[in-house]
């Protein structure tokens, strides 16, 4: 049954990360700005965070693109398949999809302000039509 569901603002972290501790085979991002505290274990980005390593460890297929260099290092040494998008245009999209199976869309970045104070709206969507559609997006910048 397609569903959607939607996030508001510092929702973000207590809706996606269940989605990402139930994934079984595969998380794919693409984000234009994602940020890294290491001095704010608690935080709810740094939980994010922390879940998407903890994917990585349980052997599931990571994979990111991003608008910066700044977040590649710490995404690949906690063994991320991280890149930066090759591109004249700006990568400005915010998607994340899980197990081929939904997406998380929306405005949210991956970072303290986006997950606390911002105006942020994103929504969880389970349609096979456009979940086919975003990995075909995904696909064909990942390449």
């Amino acid at each position: 049954m397609d569903q959607t569901t939607l996030i508001i603002g510092k929702e973000f972290p207590t809706q996606v990360i269940p989605l990402i501790k139930t994934a079984r085979k595969s998380v794919d991002i693409i984000v234009f700005e994602w940020r890294w505290y290491p001095d704010q274990v608690g935080s709810s980005i740094q939980q994010f965070n922390h879940e998407i390593i903890k994917a990585v460890r349980h052997n599931l297929k990571v994979r990111v693109l991003v608008n910066s260099k700044k977040i590649l290092g710490p995404l690949k040494d906690c063994g991320v398949d991280a890149k930066k998008l090759i591109s004249k245009r700006l990568l400005h999209t915010k998607v994340m999809l899980i197990d081929n199976e939904m997406v998380i869309l929306g405005s949210h970045n991956y970072t303290m302000n986006a997950f606390t104070i911002n105006h942020e709206v994103s929504v969880i969507i389970h349609d096979k039509d456009v979940v086919k559609r975003l990995i075909t997006y995904f696909e064909n910048l990942w390449l």
